[in-house]
């Protein structure tokens, strides 16, 4: 199959300033937020975001990463890098590169639900929209339409020249 490219670096610029801008419209109360990242390409949307918040918003940022097993995430435990004490009450914004069926997103949000949260949203670079499970983009910065044999790829190894490509 082939490669075709749906977002240059700019576009990717474009769209996590667009999705820092709306995190923050909808945080502007908070003291703190809390970022965090799905290991891989979801912790690099997460350090961009952050970067760009930092800038524009008045609280603080936790970041944070989420460690999975993407495969099979019953068999090894899900783990965050951050305390508990350091998100409980806090708005938690769990972030992806690309939500696919869901699968990743879902067990990444469960990780919180053990604490108290004042809120918990999720936040993806590009949605396919076709979820297996019960789970939604809170903030997307790009909804894509794609059969289910089409793949997103994701590639951010090299600085500048960040790619988003459909397969």
């Amino acid at each position: 199959m082939k490669k075709v490219q749906i977002l240059t670096p700019d576009q990717i610029k474009q769209k996590l300033n667009r999705l820092a801008y709306e995190i923050y419209e909808h945080s502007a109360s908070e003291k703190e937020i809390v970022l965090a990242g799905i290991e891989g390409n979801g912790f690099f949307v997460a350090k961009k975001l952050a970067a760009i918040l930092k800038k524009i918003a008045p609280y603080s940022i936790i970041l944070g990463e989420i460690t999975i097993d993407k495969q099979s995430p019953l068999t090894k435990k899900t783990s965050v890098n951050i305390a508990e004490q350091d998100y409980k009450n806090k708005a938690i914004f769990v972030v992806d590169d690309v939500l696919n069926s869901g699968k990743t997103l879902i067990y990444a949000v469960q990780l919180f639900l053990n604490q108290p949260v004042k809120k918990l949203h999720t936040v993806v670079l590009v949605d396919r929209s076709h979820t297996h499970y019960p789970v939604k983009a809170d903030f997307v910065g790009l909804s894509l339409s794609t059969t289910l044999q089409e793949h997103i790829i994701a590639d951010f190894s090299i600085q500048g020249k960040e790619t988003v490509c459909i397969e």
